[in-house]
């Protein structure tokens, strides 16, 4: 139980080659300025990730990070999971810009953008994370208050997207201002509406607001929305919410089929 305890703690250790390698593509890309500082690897299993070494060897050579080897207890004592494979890097923080600093020329104008409010778990934050960057999301908004701290569990839950995603910060009422000044059509996924999502056009630009199952969207991003959707359900006597992981990939499945060329 002490790692599962350890996953709301803030973490900058990345796990596994996915995710060392996502945050090596967002580097490239120049939307990721995390760095890594050292890498470590478990002595006992040299053998088995001797490409692995040898390209991350390269990689701390070209932008001044070590490669060490270490004992399995000592990698073990630093993870939260059990998939890294014996690789794990320890890393800087990432900056997430303010979108009231971002320039409209950094934003799709054509694009799909996404703010997810009171996802109230990590693993669930980074599996959404990873519908939204599969179904080609152009940048995901983040209130104040996110799990991006805890960055070890989201690049492994969203298999290294949280790494590789334009990111962006501000609270609910900042974003959709911005994205409508922009001519972005704000959507939001409410029970209380009568407009169904397999039922209501969704053409890009478009900025979709997705509420935790517990907290929901606050009214007042409802009332500035230019669209309300509801997901139905296949049974009519099924009352609860859908998980917030499960809703942003329903939702951002449906928009992106509609636009879909």
């Amino acid at each position: 139980m002490k790692k599962e305890d350890n996953k709301f703690a803030p973490s900058t250790i990345l796990e596994g080659m996915v995710s060392i390698r996502s945050l090596l593509e967002g580097q490239k890309k120049q939307i990721n300025d995390r760095k890594i500082c050292r890498i470590l690897y478990n002595c006992n299993r040299k053998d088995k990730i001797s490409k692995e070494i040898a390209f991350l060897t390269h990689e701390g050579e070209r932008q001044n990070f070590t490669v060490e080897a270490k004992a399995e207890e000592e990698i073990e004592a630093l993870t939260l999971g059990s998939s890294h494979g014996g690789i794990i890097a320890l890393c800087t923080e990432r900056t997430i810009p303010q979108l009231s600093d971002t320039s409209p020329e950094n934003i799709q104008k054509d694009g799909f953008y996404v703010m997810i409010e009171g996802i109230e778990d990590p693993y669930n934050f980074g599996y959404a994370l990873r519908s939204l960057y599969a179904l080609g999301v152009n940048g995901v908004i983040l209130p104040k208050r996110n799990w991006l701290s805890a960055a070890g569990v989201v690049a492994r839950s969203s298999a290294g997207a949280s790494e590789m995603f334009p990111l962006f910060s501000a609270d609910g009422q900042e974003a959709v201002s911005f994205f409508k000044n922009l001519g972005f059509s704000v959507v939001c996924a409410d029970k209380n509406t009568e407009s169904t999502l397999e039922n209501t056009p969704l053409s890009y630009p478009i900025f979709l607001v997705i509420g935790g199952e517990k907290r929901g969207i606050s009214a007042q991003i409802i009332e500035k929305a230019d669209k309300i959707i509801a997901i139905t359900y296949g049974r009519n006597d099924f009352h609860a919410s859908l998980s917030a992981a499960s809703a942003t990939t329903i939702l951002a499945y449906e928009i992106a089929k509609q636009n879909r060329k």
